[in-house]
């Protein structure tokens, strides 16, 4: 006679007190939840044991999203916890059919997939038909990613979690407000005084560790006040905001419209629509799309019906690509735009430049809003071991805008005599 192998699920683990709210929710039918969980509180260990578990429940296909792919393999595919535990172990051997560690895809005995996916490269899961997804630190996502997603979700019924630390008052932050007002979604906020796992002492040591007080604010307290950590231009867009320089900018029809391009084939290209007028800079439009010709874009800038001035490309578009023996710039010169190469400059000095001419920056707010995002979140690269940021920025998905952008900037390349007040104001916001 042959014995039933009993298979609890989860596996191995036992969610916190604190926890068992949002997966109570998610059980009885809630299609959409928000989590603004503080550090170390077990976002992961939880929600990758519920996405197993949902998997196995229902077939279907389900993704585990992180920020880049190389986090979602660190965190999670070679991945363990405190005790030692594989993060992969929590799917047991008898519900798993096959494990792909090319794809970090787990296919399951009842015929569902369980995959890992970072949304730096957010173009490959376009088209496919997840029944449900968990985005792992929302805040530092690409968040082009949940607009291909949710579509797909909305149709089939599926369902979406977010959880998250914050960054500023991003697009994780508009979600989070819409979270707590919607009835039909489920919305927590945990700080260290809510969970009870971290104690003042345990703070205490992050801070003599060299531990910013900004970031514990916002690692240990979910704050969104203190803006995204490290991020190069969020306090000058916060005055741009004060200032009115965020809203509605529509092009003038007598002044030419200049361009600058952040290139890439396999990366997403990135334009800016500027007018310089007086010592103003109008940012009236952005545009970004990932994996096209220079032929797709020409039909895009062709849609907007601008009177175009001069398009400044980087420096690589001398380089033959997009499927053209010809470079990148004679692609464009052919097709009847006047292009210049913006002068190469350290990335670092390039930023210098943007910073300098940030305060006669006017941006459209709608058309903009993508760009907007890419510049609260640009920020350093931050060295969680020696607890100091890296003198480079961070690359992820907000790059593309943050380099055409600079690219702008260098372009721009007008002297400016700044006011002594002026001066003190930007000396207390470099960084």
């Amino acid at each position: 006679m042959m014995r039933t192998q009993v298979i609890d699920l989860p596996y191995k683990f036992k969610p916190r007190d604190y926890q068992l709210p949002l997966l109570k929710a998610l059980d009885r039918g809630v299609k959409r939840a928000f989590t603004l969980w503080h550090r170390r509180s077990g976002k992961d260990i939880c929600l990758w044991n519920y996405i197993i578990r949902r998997a196995f429940e229902e077939k279907g296909l389900y993704y585990y999203l992180l920020p880049t792919y190389s986090q979602a393999r660190k965190i999670i595919w070679d991945g363990m916890t405190n005790d030692g535990m594989k993060f992969l172990d929590y799917a047991p051997n008898a519900i798993v059919k096959n494990t792909n560690s090319t794809e970090m895809k787990l296919e399951l005995t009842n015929g569902s997939i369980v995959q890992l996916v970072g949304t730096d490269d957010y173009d490959r899961i376009r088209g496919t038909n997840p029944r449900g997804c968990v985005f792992s630190e929302f805040a530092f996502h690409n968040p082009q990613a949940w607009d291909v997603i949710k579509p797909i979700l909305k149709v089939n019924g599926g369902w979406g979690v977010f959880q998250t630390t914050p960054n500023g008052k991003n697009f994780a932050y508009d979600m989070y407000k819409m979270a707590t007002e919607l009835p039909d979604w489920f919305a927590q906020k945990l700080t260290i005084k809510d969970t009870g796992i971290l104690t003042d002492e345990d703070i205490r040591k992050e801070k003599l560790e060299g531990m910013p007080d900004d970031m514990i604010a916002q690692e240990y307290f979910c704050e969104f006040s203190v803006g995204a950590f490290g991020s190069y231009y969020s306090s000058l867009l916060l005055d741009a905001e004060k200032e009115g320089r965020i809203c509605n900018v529509p092009a003038d029809p007598n002044v030419p419209v200049n361009l600058t391009l952040d290139l890439g084939k396999n990366d997403s290209t990135a334009i800016i629509f500027s007018q310089w007028i007086g010592k103003e800079i109008r940012i009236v439009d952005a545009f970004e799309h990932t994996g096209e010709s220079v032929a797709f874009y020409c039909k895009e800038l062709d849609k907007r019906n601008y009177r175009y001035g001069v398009m400044y490309l980087p420096h690589d578009a001398k380089a033959g690509r997009m499927e053209s023996e010809k470079t990148i710039q004679q692609q464009f010169d052919d097709a009847g735009f006047r292009t210049e190469i913006v002068p190469k400059l350290e990335i670092n000095d390039g930023i210098q430049q943007l910073r300098k001419i940030f305060n006669r920056i006017w941006f459209d707010k709608t058309k903009c809003s993508q760009l907007l995002r890419s510049l609260e979140n640009y920020h350093k690269e931050w060295d969680d071991v020696r607890k100091v940021f890296k003198n480079n920025p961070l690359h992820d998905w907000s790059s593309n805008f943050a380099d055409s952008s600079r690219y702008l900037a260098v372009a721009y390349n007008e002297p400016i005599k700044y006011e002594e007040v002026y001066e003190t104001k930007f000396d207390r916001y470099a960084l």
